[in-house]
């Protein structure tokens, strides 16, 4: 099995805020990312796929056809966006970047194509946090 990973970078904005709890309680788990004004990120999100590479290419994956399904089921959709307020997939969900992770697995997922399959996501929210998701 062979690993492939696609990088691709976006910036957002998002707040996050528990509205069943009290600006205070809110201010106290979030602590500045609960900023009533919202508070933004440089994201950096690698896309892992796996397979076996195809005997009359060497690829496991068209690294190009990778970066346009990315591009325009991730990036186009958060892009300078507001995670809270401008994107669909993630509506009545806490903007963390699990949260985003696991919405951008199922954007992702659906898409990918044929003989591949999607290993895992990878989202840094700065450069010492990020999470990683691998499915349910």
């Amino acid at each position: 099995m062979v690993y492939l990973t696609r990088v691709e970078h976006f910036n957002a904005a998002h707040k996050l805020y528990n509205p069943n709890w009290s600006q205070d309680q809110n201010e106290q788990v979030f602590g500045k990312c609960a900023n009533e004004n919202w508070h933004g990120h440089n994201y950096e999100l690698y896309v892992t796929v796996k397979g076996r590479p195809n005997p009359d290419t060497g690829f496991v994956c068209d690294v190009k056809a990778l970066s346009k399904i990315i591009n325009q089921y991730v990036i186009e959709q958060l892009d300078h966006k507001n995670l809270n307020m401008d994107v669909p997939f993630m509506k009545d969900q806490l903007c963390s970047t699990e949260n985003l992770a696991i919405a951008i697995w199922k954007q992702l997922q659906p898409q990918i194509p044929a003989g591949v399959q999607l290993h895992g996501i990878k989202l840094y929210e700065t450069p010492r946090i990020f999470v990683e998701y691998f499915g349910e």
